[in-house]
């Protein structure tokens, strides 16, 4: 239970994964990633500039890869072809990166997962040597075969991306932990901090959130909330809670040693 937070053979501090859009520019970018503590960092190939415009500003510049893990990511892709050809340019312009974020959507309303896709990508990439970590829906059994192409992070929603309703089904999240093998991240849907503190109390090994902190009033302040929401609730998942109870008939104080 106290194992290491290890994705593809390298152990990471944070248990936090924070994504790079929608702040208002690179320095504030800059300024709640720190204050998250996130050492892992995604970057959309698609919207992010990390080399393909030569005369924009560069994310690399303010997120230098001598400090932070990126995990590039296929947002916005809607097929698995798409998608794989997305992540390997991706790893021509990161001097072949291999760990990747895999998202194949299938509603441009809902941004809902399509699975049939994402299984197809997942193949692929890695078969073509990609350490995958992988966006999904939360049904235990697309998880279970995506764990089983090889894929080396299960992320199941924890509700519709950028939503911010929190965690709808906790049932089928502990399904899907009981079962991994490999590290679960709850992904999409965290709306504040303790959104994050649930996900880790029911047994998640990182949490993944962009809108949360970049769309909060200060996204500074609530990066820091984040970090200290995913601690607390790793804690408590250590700890473990007290059984639930319909009510108690056993005080909290002592019933011995009572005075007169």
């Amino acid at each position: 239970m106290t194992a290491p937070f290890s994705i593809a053979g390298r152990d990471y501090g944070s248990r936090l994964l924070v994504g790079t859009g929608k702040y208002k520019d690179f320095a504030e970018t800059r300024a709640a990633i720190d204050a998250s503590g996130a050492e892992i960092v995604t970057v959309a190939i698609r919207r992010v500039n990390i080399g393909q415009d030569a005369n924009a500003p560069s994310l690399l510049d303010f997120l230098p890869p001598s400090e932070f893990t990126y995990l590039p990511n296929t947002a916005g892709c809607y097929t698995a072809d798409d998608a794989v050809r997305t992540l390997r340019l991706a790893r021509e312009l990161l001097d072949g990166h291999k760990l990747v974020k895999l998202e194949v959507l299938g509603d441009q309303h809902t941004l809902f997962p399509d699975v049939r896709q994402t299984l197809k990508a997942a193949e692929t990439l890695v078969a073509d040597g990609f350490d995958v970590m992988v966006y999904t829906s939360d049904d235990p059994i697309i998880a279970r075969e995506l764990e089983q192409i090889g894929c080396c992070a299960i992320m199941p929603l924890a509700s519709l991306i950028g939503s911010g309703m929190g965690i709808l089904n906790p049932w089928n999240l502990k399904l899907i932990i009981e079962q991994s093998k490999v590290p679960v991240i709850v992904d999409a849907g965290v709306g504040t901090a303790s959104d994050a503190a649930i996900a880790m109390e029911l047994g998640c090994d990182g949490v993944l959130m962009n809108t949360a902190i970049a769309l909060a009033q200060n996204p500074v302040l609530m990066a820091g909330a984040m970090k200290k929401a995913v601690e607390a609730g790793r804690d408590a998942f250590l700890a473990g809670r007290m059984p639930r109870k319909l009510y108690s008939a056993s005080p909290s104080s002592p019933t011995t040693g009572m005075i007169g």
